[in-house]
């Protein structure tokens, strides 16, 4: 190699700037337009309500005229024992759902993985996912149907002598969470297998081959070949779900809730509906909606920066 070659070679490349990128991706901003103005209008445009959170708000006055009181509805809220009630409830599903869901959807997509037979496995995946697709409500009907005191569970556990007399699951508040748990996670398990399992086809083939000849067997090779593939997915998701904390729901614990579950069933949301549209106490439920808002961007930022300090891929 002359010399001459070897400095071609050896110069760094330029990045090209900003602007030039994006002039030479014109296509692609315009295409973008549409959804960049539909994110600005709907998720960034209602935030100046946000405002309504520091005023004694009445509609009469509306936001120009009410007055300004400060932190004093933040103050209100923390004061309110049903609030904080709704922040336990709200988390305490949050994580039985988080973890349930994770566990339930790697494990079936890892079953599915091993399935050799394409039929049985297409067949798994589609009764498994379609569950995502139906409306909360119809879900919650089927659900109040099967765990009713006459419904399908509590006779399965009468027949096979696991109980004498029916369990009250709709009305006894210790089962409540664990009740929501086992809904979300029959709706959402197929819909978070899909994921992992797209995940699971970019491992290369050769892995599971060369782990073959090293005398690996089928559990050792999902432990050491499959399981660390799917890592960064498993990652991604996670930092996503603890972002979603905040949000244990709405439909199932407004639809399932009753007087004999309230202090168990009312979630941030369920307390800003009830203080927002049915108190018409604005400025308490924009402060409930507002702090769990705030909450939720720390908790993301931090299960982002913890996930960066353990050299692990990030969502920024």
């Amino acid at each position: 190699m002359t010399a001459k070659a070897a400095n071609i070679a050896l110069k760094p490349v330029r990045k090209r700037g900003f602007w030039k990128t994006l002039g030479s991706q014109w296509q692609l901003m315009i295409m973008s337009v549409p959804m960049f103005l539909y994110v600005l209008l709907f998720n960034y445009a209602p935030m100046w309500g946000w405002v309504t959170a520091f005023q004694d708000y009445t509609p009469k006055k509306g936001l120009m005229g009410s007055k300004w009181v400060g932190l004093d509805n933040f103050k209100w809220l923390f004061s309110r024992a049903d609030f904080i009630e709704s922040i336990r409830n709200t988390l305490a599903m949050s994580i039985i759902n988080l973890v349930f869901g994770t566990v339930s959807a790697v494990v079936l997509a890892v079953l599915l993985n091993e399935v050799r037979n394409k039929a049985f496995k297409r067949t798994v995946q589609t009764v498994t996912y379609l569950p995502h697709f139906l409306s909360m409500v119809i879900v919650v009907g089927m659900a109040q149907n099967i765990f009713s005191s006459t419904g399908t569970i509590n006779e399965i556990l009468m027949g096979i002598g696991l109980t004498k007399e029916p369990i009250f699951f709709l009305g006894e508040e210790k089962r409540f969470w664990w009740l929501v748990g086992v809904i979300n996670v029959w709706k959402e398990v197929g819909w978070g297998t899909i994921i992992y399992i797209s995940a699971m086809t970019s491992i290369d083939p050769c892995l599971y081959e060369a782990a073959s000849i090293d005398g690996a067997g089928r559990f050792q090779r999902i432990l050491h070949v499959t399981l660390p593939g799917i890592k960064s997915t498993f990652v991604i998701l996670l930092i996503m779900n603890i972002g979603h904390l905040m949000e244990a729901g709405f439909e199932i614990q407004y639809l399932m809730g009753n007087s004999l579950v309230e202090s168990y069933s009312q979630t941030i949301d369920v307390f800003v509906m009830k203080y927002g549209i049915s108190k018409q106490k604005y400025s308490y439920a924009t402060a409930a909606g507002m702090f769990k808002s705030v909450v939720a961007i720390v908790l993301l930022l931090s299960a982002n920066f913890i996930a960066k300090k353990l050299d692990e891929d990030t969502l920024i």
